[in-house]
């Protein structure tokens, strides 16, 4: 484990990553269930609180792996069964969500004893690993030890948030500060001391792998909720023009993505990596709260969801701006800013205002979603037609 090749060519994702992101799938759909279903209810803090909580620890501990994977991946027994604790942590953490969810709507002390035992299982699986590089590659040990230590410093502060008699709003305090604590490890490692040797084509090729089954979720969870459905009531005109859209916002959210070469970009400007890596977060949160919105359209058709059109409307819409937003303005912030991208951002806000404006004129709910579900397309589209920016791959 002395680093891998930072310039090998376009390296792509190998079956353990893609194995390991897989089990995020569950984690993922959990959270996407109970803000969905806190939504509906109208328990918007508790909804929108305990999804950011849950899925920062989970895309958070997913990036940390794959930097590492991208820079040390040695492919041995040890690097499997390492991966394979991971995997464990992960499960665990999908198990303690629904907590988390109901001691904030009780107004309690944020019950995350089984997602931090969770992200302790990680924590065991890749500290070990990054004092093995430490070890074995001289040329990085000062930053494999920095990072090293800052899970474990991160971590027993994760330990002390779960355990400590705390009400909610010295709780949340203590999470922004236990998350302060996690970006501050990287930054001090990768910017301050030394950068490891990843790899930009593989990186970025992760990244595309989570965006792809983060929305294959989305669309799972939402057919499952239309088949129960349909199973009671049969087909309708809603349903299927519901699960049509669904399916037609993850192909666009993914077409938006990939279409936009960041491997590329990223090999360019290596020292853009850190915000690039990180400001990730918000674009992940979205794209899996994307199919939460769905849900909850599903169970309006249902009749189970117990707020305004609107509220139904902008629990789809806004996560699905964030998605769009984010994905641009991180590429153009490895390419730098231009016209194109001021029109491809304009694009993707164009269709939430106008789906917006079509239920204050009292248009119908399906409508809106139809209408907002264009988010993403536009700027497909304007990207498509500019000469300027190449499809990926090609």
């Amino acid at each position: 484990m002395t680093g891998r090749d930072a310039d090998e060519g376009e390296r792509a994702g190998s079956g353990l990553e893609v194995f390991y992101d897989l089990i995020f799938v569950v984690l993922f759909a959990v959270a996407g269930v109970q803000l969905a279903e806190y939504l509906a209810e109208g328990k918007f803090f508790t909804a929108v609180v305990g999804y950011l909580i849950v899925t920062f620890g989970a895309v958070w501990a997913w990036i940390n792996f794959a930097w590492f994977a991208s820079a040390f991946d040695t492919d041995d027994p040890w690097f499997r069964l390492s991966v394979f604790v991971q995997m464990i942590g992960v499960s665990i953490m999908a198990t303690g969500i629904p907590a988390v969810f109901s001691s904030i709507d009780a107004d309690e002390h944020i019950d995350m004893k089984i997602i931090v035992f969770g992200y302790m299982v990680m924590r065991i699986g890749l500290v070990p690993q990054w004092v093995r590089a430490a070890l074995q590659a001289r040329d990085y040990r000062r930053t494999c030890l920095t990072y090293a230590a800052a899970c474990v410093v991160a971590q027993i502060g994760w330990t002390f948030v779960a355990l400590a008699p705390m009400n909610l709003t010295v709780t949340l305090i203590a999470v922004a500060v236990c998350a302060f604590i996690e970006f501050l490890g990287p930054f001090v490692a990768e910017v301050l001391v030394k950068r490891t040797p990843w790899n930009p084509f593989h990186i970025t090729e992760r990244y595309a792998t989570l965006v792809v089954i983060t929305l294959g979720e989305g669309v799972v969870g939402t057919v499952a909720v239309l088949q129960a459905q349909i199973s009671r009531t049969g087909w309708s005109t809603q349903a299927a023009v519901l699960g049509v859209t669904a399916l037609s916002v993850t192909f666009a959210m993914w077409w938006l993505y990939t279409i936009m070469p960041n491997g590329e970009a990223l090999a360019e400007k290596r020292e853009r990596c850190f915000l690039w890596g990180y400001g990730s977060i918000p674009m992940f949160m979205g794209c899996a709260a994307v199919g939460a919105g769905m849900h909850v359209i599903a169970l309006w058709i249902e009749g189970e969801a117990h707020i305004s059109e609107l509220a139904v409307l902008l629990t789809s819409a806004i996560p699905m701006l964030i998605f769009a937003v984010v994905a641009i303005g991180l590429h153009f912030y490895l390419t730098g800013p231009s016209r194109l991208a001021l029109w491809m951002l304009i694009g993707a806000m164009l269709p939430i205002g106008a789906a917006v404006l079509l239920l204050a004129a009292g248009g119908p709910l399906i409508a809106g979603v139809v209408v907002g579900a264009l988010a993403p397309v536009l700027p497909v589209l304007v990207i498509e037609f500019n000469s300027k920016v190449a499809p990926a791959g090609a």
